[in-house]
Formats: structure tokens, sequence, C-alpha cells
């Protein structure tokens, strides 16, 4: 049957589908935290050496003390505030501490105390605002800068591991069940993450964490989009990033106000579990459902949105989820499950060859090497921006959740761009905008803190509608035999890029405007390679591999109305339900 006629009939986004979309955003928006958390749970605090001849260890320790210049090393920023080096301190003059007494804490701690050479030192006084991994493990000084990068790159690593396990059980189990574990299992490894004992464990529970939070959004979206119509669809599934992009925001805010990494860990991790009531309060997905043959389920579910939405369902329709005759007779059955083998067969049979026909197109593999290129660059610039943002002026936290609460208006651009200016210009010139602003930012550091954040945002804008651009794109690029794996091995390739992102910001510390410019650089690469790939706005979705290959030489064509879904709606539309999801991770 087609589900999109049965939709018509109870309601397209009726009060039924809008309580149960807002029941699945909100997990979402904790997915979107948990993914962020490192950011402020393995950040660094502010610290310096501890200098015992002027202060003790036992007091409450001011972090920058009028004479902290005198005692350590440092640098001076654009503002002529003296910030001293985390690692290193002036040695101690022994000829002036023959001669005077030394200063202790609440006198001044005279510059003569101290000889112009520096030398490591092995305690330190930290920021007392904000508690993190740092101070719990010691993890001090450039030589453990890896390891709280690291803790990134696991976290990355569960995204890849998870999303592939997700996507194979929801197929098998169904899409709610494996939601509501995915919520589960995120919550309690989050909350492991808390009570870690030590850097490896809490290495071992981030990227546990990750496999968890890597299934919450795509089987959100395909449980929460399924029972939408499709005029609304596009709507939907914008709306959806929005909930994620303010579920990122929520992390800065929950850190400015908690500044302690346990505690952080708690507030994002705990209030998950109740979304264990899902299990009596979200319905199954009703197209997987009917995949399954379970007509009889899908049909209380459909009975059950009627009438909440105030809908008649006719008689035809209600006939299409009675369960199939008990008398039916056994050959029949089995010759439709040797049909369905048959099929099955035929369509893996049907995809290597596609592959095989791909590999042997100079065009097609010079155009999805470009994608891969493209995919690569967007993973590494967008979350590497959004770690970078901590490092700027001003106060971390609402940095922050302004480059977080920025990807808003970077969906919304993308669906305008989309329809406006095609995919190609859409695409590049997404990147462009990150390119130049990026750049910008990185070369304005004498500038003043406004003018540097705004570049950043302008920036985070850019590959946020980028990164939209790309899931439609590449879905309108491939073959639709191969699109579903296509759009999945990009995006998976993707998830790789990114785990270098954490090591980006590290490259600060030799120079300050270095991770801007080399987001800016990577993105105007990536501009250019986009810019000869074919246009595909308003063009016949591909069905084989040759027509994919006529892209770009073939007189325009009118397409179905998915050419101008937004983003993730357009990948998923291009795809049967059965693989939904494939086309999402």
């Amino acid at each position: 049957m087609d589900f999109d006629q049965v939709l018509e009939e109870i309601g397209e986004f009726g009060r039924y589908q809008k309580t149960n979309y807002l029941l699945i955003c909100l997990p979402v928006m904790f997915a979107a935290a948990n993914s962020l958390s490192y950011v402020f749970t393995a950040g660094t605090p502010a610290y310096r050496c501890l200098i015992p001849e002027c202060e003790n260890a036992t007091d409450h320790l001011e972090l920058y003390p009028n004479w902290i210049q005198n005692a350590t090393p440092g640098d001076v920023d654009k503002n002529g505030v003296f910030t001293p080096k985390t690692c290193y301190r002036y040695r101690v003059n022994e000829t002036f501490i023959g001669s005077q007494q030394p200063p202790q804490q609440h006198h001044s701690c005279p510059a003569q105390l101290f000889e112009k050479s520096e030398q490591r030192c092995n305690s330190w006084v930290f920021d007392s605002e904000e508690n993190t991994i740092v101070q719990e493990w010691g993890l001090t000084c450039k030589e453990n800068a890896w390891k709280l990068a690291f803790v990134g790159t696991m976290h990355f690593a569960g995204l890849v591991c998870g999303t592939a396990m997700s996507g194979y059980f929801a197929d098998r189990f169904g899409r709610k069940i494996i939601f509501i574990i995915c919520i589960m299992f995120m919550a309690v490894t989050g909350i492991a993450q808390g009570l870690a004992w030590d850097y490896n464990s809490f290495l071992v529970f981030a990227f546990l964490n990750a496999v968890g939070t890597s299934g919450v959004y795509p089987l959100a979206f395909i449980i929460g989009v399924e029972m939408v119509g499709p005029r609304k669809r596009e709507m939907s599934s914008i709306v959806l990033n929005y909930f994620y992009a303010v579920g990122e925001a929520l992390v800065g805010l929950a850190a400015w106000l908690l500044h302690d990494w346990q505690l952080l860990q708690y507030a994002l991790s705990v209030p998950p579990l109740f979304f264990v009531a899902y299990y009596w309060f979200v319905p199954e997905s009703v197209r997987w459902l009917i995949a399954r043959n379970k007509r009889e389920s899908a049909g209380k579910i459909i009975r059950k949105a009627a009438e909440v939405n105030k809908k008649e369902l006719s008689m035809a329709l209600l006939d299409n989820f009675k369960s199939n005759s008990p008398l039916e007779p056994t050959k029949c059955c089995d010759q439709e499950m040797d049909s369905k083998e048959s099929l099955t067969g035929d369509k893996t049979s049907e995809i290597w060859l596609s592959v095989k026909e791909v590999f042997k197109s100079k065009t097609l593999v010079g155009r999805y090497t470009i994608m891969l290129y493209i995919w690569a660059i967007n993973a590494v610039v967008y979350y590497g921006l959004s770690l970078n943002s901590t490092n700027l002026s001003g106060n971390k936290y609402l940095n922050f959740a302004l480059v977080c609460l920025v990807e808003i208006p970077g969906y919304s651009m993308a669906w305008f761009s989309l329809r406006k200016f095609g995919r190609r210009f859409s695409l590049s010139g997404s990147l462009f905008l990150c390119a130049v602003t990026c750049v910008a930012g990185g070369y304005i550091t004498q500038g003043s803190t406004w003018a540097i954040v705004s570049l950043f945002l302008i920036g985070k804008l850019g590959i946020t509608s980028s990164f939209a651009v790309v899931y439609a794109y590449t879905a309108e690029m491939m073959p639709t035999v191969i699109r579903s794996g296509g759009v999945g091995v990009m995006s998976t390739f993707a998830r790789f890029g990114a785990m270098l992102a954490p090591f980006v910001p590290l490259l600060g510390t030799y120079y300050e405007a270095l991770p801007l410019l080399l987001f800016g650089g990577a993105s105007l690469t990536a501009g250019l390679l986009g810019l000869l790939l074919p246009e595909t706005f308003q063009k016949k979705l591909p069905d084989t591999v040759a027509e994919a290959k006529q892209l770009g030489k073939s007189k325009p064509k009118h397409s179905n109305d998915d050419s101008s879904l937004p983003p993730t709606a357009a990948t998923n539309a291009t795809n049967t339900n059965n693989n939904m999801e494939s086309s999402i991770t």
C-alpha cells in the first residue's frame, strides 16, 4: 500500500503526530548534549605553577595575584593582560634568600626573589571556578594535551561503531525498542563517565556513550518523520535539527552553571533515564510494522492516530490492516517466501554490479572522490569550530552556546539556497563563506572580541549549511540501487575525518591563528572542487549508473518534489522505506 495515502486520511501532521514528534525531539536534545559534553569535562581550565616561596598550598589561593609576573614567565595578550605559562616558573635567587627572609602569603613577592631562568614546576594552582579531568588525574602541560584531545577521537570512534549497529538492530527488532535502548545505554554510560576512577576508564565509557548516542538522532528522525505527510516532511526534518542545535547549546549553559565535570556529566545523563516511559507512550514505526507484515499492530496505531486527529477512516483502508487468512494455503506462502528470497538475491547482485560499474567509470570515480573529500572537510571543520570555540576571547561558555545555536540559521540558509541556487552553488557558496570568515578571523587577532566572535559564528553558519546541502547533493548524484549505501559510505568516511578534529585546536599553542587558517584553507579547496561537480537541481534522479554518468551532460528535466526537500529529508525521500535509516547515517 502507499502509506502516504494513509497519512492523507489520518492527517499529515495532526495532533497525534505533533505530540509524538515533540516526544521524539526531547531525547535528541540530550543526545546532542552528550555528544559534546567532553568539550568541558575534558577541557583545560586556567592554571599556573604554585610558588611555595610566596604562597601556602593549603590556603585559598588567587589564580593571578599581582606579583605573579615576578615569579613566572608568560605572555601579554592584546588587551595588556598578563597570562603566566602553565608549567614553568622562574628559579629562586638563592643569594636574595640568604640575605632576606623570603616573603610569605599576604606579603609582596619581589622580582629580586627570582632569577630570570625558567624551570618546570610539579604543583599547580587551578581556577576555582572550573573543575575537569585535568585536575582529577593530573593531565597538565603539553605532554598530556593529546590525552584530552583523544577523548574526542574515542567519541567519534564510538559514533562510527554505534551508527552501523543501531541501523542493523533497528531493521531487525524494530525502531522503537532500539531507540529506547540507545537512550538508556547513553544515559547509563554517561553516568559511568562521571563515576570513572581513572583516565582509561573514562575513555572506555566515553566510547560506549558515543555508541549509544549515535543511534538516537537517526532513529528519532525515522520514527518522527515516517508518520508525517509528504507536504510537512521537510519542515519536520529541519525542526529536528533545531532541537539538536539547542541540545548542543545546553552543554555550554550547564557547564557555566555547574563548574564541575562530574556534576555536568550527571546533569546530562540522568534525565534521559526517564525516557524509558516511551516504551508505553511512543508508537512503533508503522512503515516497519508493514514491512514485517505486522498489519494488525500497524492498524491499531493508525486507528489511534485517526481517533486523536478526529478523522474518519475508509473501509478500504481498514481492510489493508487485517491479518492474512489462516486458511491461506501453505504452498502459496512458500512460493511467496521463495519469491522474496529470489528478489533479495537479485537485488544484492544488482548492487555489486552497479558498484563495479562505478569503479570502471573515471567520471564517477572522480566525482565521488571529490565528494569524499568534501564530506571529510565538512566534518573536520564543523566539529573543529565547535571545539575551538572555547579558545575564543570572552566568555567561553557563551561563545560555545552561540556557536551551537548559529546552526539554526545555518540549516535554514541551506533550505533556502537549495531551492533558489541549486546544489552546486549552494555547496560551494557555503564553503566559500566559511573559508573567508575563518581566514579573516584568523588574521584579525588584534581586533575587538565581538568582531572575532562574529566572524567565527558566520564561519560555523557556512559549514553547517554546507553539511546540510552535501546530504541532498550526494543522494542526487548516486544511482538508485546504491544510493542509500553510497550516502552511508560518505557519512562514515566523514566520521573518520572527524576523529582528527579534536587535535586541530592544539595547533593554536604554536600559532594562535593556525586552526582558523587551516579551517579556512580546507574549506576553500573543498569549495573549489565542488564547482567541478554536475548540477542535480530539477533533474531526474539517476536510476542507473549510466544515468548517473550523464548528469551535467544531459538537458535539465523536472524531477519529483523530493529534489526540493531539505538535506536530511531529501536523502530519505530518495530511498525505500526499508533502508531509510541507512541514508541518514
